[in-house]
């Protein structure tokens, strides 16, 4: 594209712009004192006053071209044989635009094939345009740039603004981002409550939402067996396998294992956590999940399935156990020293230290990384995909099939599903019952953590 060669002539221009205004700076500096900033900062002013403006002109230039290459289209002659549908008008467009960006591709519609040569000129000729428009706006800001190199110009005032203007922006974004993502979810879940009741939704012990149709439709989708298999299998099954590894790993690597051991034992350790979840998953599909049926069956277990809470729940812990590590032996090492080895003078043994002054000590770190760890499990879907099923069961069983929300997530959005239904609005309600529930841990964690650390400074 040729706005995107120009973004990189900009760039450049931007670099040319640093070393002019700098050297400009430096014929000007005639000792301590005689300039408001250093050459550095007159050079970071002018490639900003090159680069700022001109990334400005792109992205909205970037945004409106669109709009008027279809409008030079549609004034095409071969354009009067467009449908009338909006929606078939659309996707003949879209078809004609894939074709002029890839000659090579194959049409869907003939009339696309006729719309491509003129939707390629029009694309062209527009972009030509704009990148006239981007390099004149860069040279004019460039210019602008170049007469502020005086020797009284606070340059570094201006580029430290830019800067903490810059940062304000970035740190805006997290927030932005989480605002959009609840107003979506609530905006999605309000238009399910329209036809499935809250509390038929919140306390139902059914959930079919192929089959919800007609005056029964909140019958169909009780989601307490999801909840259940999320809890089951990832807060408590996995728990009962990360909590405590997690936890004897990071005070035997903190209180007991040498440098070398350590040096060694908790890089591999940590490795668990880069592992994709993917891999996970087969692991517990073809060794964990198998394992389990054939020693259930041996035990004398009827028709055990290969499909298990157990067996998610047992992989799911495996690969949550560096969070509780790596958390409580940061919190563990963060305990001052004069604590453990007071509680050692005064007669108390290496265990008694550990479990009376520094694991109460260290219960915020600990009890931050147990939380984190459940929120990972409760949002981990392959695995659970992979190893437990489809199967949404209200059982405390766990060699039986069940489900999760995240499951059900992915699968109410996958496939060809009628966007407006209930049954695809319903994973939006699912997702905000998540959010809300990720958040009360994280509340949770926030207060145990206040209340410990105010008792142990």
């Amino acid at each position: 594209m040729i706005l995107s060669g120009v973004l990189l002539a900009v760039i450049g221009l931007g670099l040319v712009g640093w070393f002019a205004a700098r050297g400009r700076a430096r014929l000007l500096y005639t000792g301590r004192g005689s300039m408001h900033s250093m050459p550095g900062y007159h050079g970071w002013h002018m490639a900003l006053w090159i680069l700022v403006p001109a990334l400005l002109a792109w992205s909205a230039w970037s945004m409106i071209m669109p709009g008027l290459v279809d409008g030079a289209v549609m004034a095409d002659p071969a354009a009067v044989q467009l449908p009338a549908g909006d929606m078939h008008r659309a996707a003949v467009l879209a078809d004609a635009r894939n074709l002029a960006a890839n000659p090579d591709a194959v049409a869907f519609d003939p009339l696309a094939e006729e719309l491509a040569k003129p939707m390629r000129a029009a694309q062209g000729r527009f972009s030509a345009i704009g990148a006239l428009l981007v390099l004149i706006v860069a040279l004019a800001g460039g210019g602008y740039g170049f007469t502020r190199v005086r020797a009284g110009f606070p340059a570094r005032t201006h580029v430290e603004r830019a800067i903490l203007a810059l940062l304000l922006i970035a740190s805006l974004m997290a927030i932005l981002t989480t605002f959009g993502i609840v107003a979506s979810l609530l905006f999605e879940a309000g238009l399910f409550f329209k036809d499935v009741s809250p509390i038929a939704f919140l306390t139902g012990t059914h959930w079919a939402p192929g089959n919800a149709r007609g005056v029964d439709i909140d019958g169909n989708f009780g989601a307490v067996p999801l909840f259940w298999g999320t809890i089951y299998i990832g807060a408590i099954i996995a728990m009962i396998v990360a909590i405590p590894l997690g936890l004897m790993s990071a005070i035997y690597l903190t209180q007991y294992a040498s440098s070398t051991i350590r040096k060694w034992v908790k890089p591999i350790l940590e490795i668990l956590a880069g592992i994709p979840t993917v891999v996970y998953g087969y692991f517990a599909a073809l060794t964990v999940a198998p394992l389990i049926r054939d020693t259930a069956a041996s035990l004398g277990v009827a028709n055990p399935s290969t499909e298990s809470a157990l067996a998610a729940g047992l992989v799911m812990g495996v690969m949550i156990i560096p969070f509780v590590s790596s958390m409580a032996d940061d919190a563990l090492a963060a305990v001052p020293r004069a604590m453990s080895d007071g509680s050692l003078a005064l007669g108390a043994t290496r265990s008694e230290t550990i479990k009376k002054v520094l694991l109460p000590a260290a219960l915020p770190g600990i009890v931050a990384g147990v939380m984190l760890a459940i929120s990972r499990a409760i949002g981990e879907t392959m695995i659970v995909v992979m190893a437990a099923g489809a199967s949404a069961r209200l059982s405390a069983n766990p060699l039986a099939s069940m489900t999760t929300v995240t499951y059900q997530i992915v699968q109410m959005l996958t496939g060809d599903q009628e966007f407006n239904s209930p049954k695809t609005l319903s994973a939006f309600a699912l997702g905000l019952v998540l959010f809300i529930v990720t958040l009360i841990l994280n509340i949770i964690a926030l207060r145990v953590v206040k209340r410990f650390r105010e008792a142990y400074e």
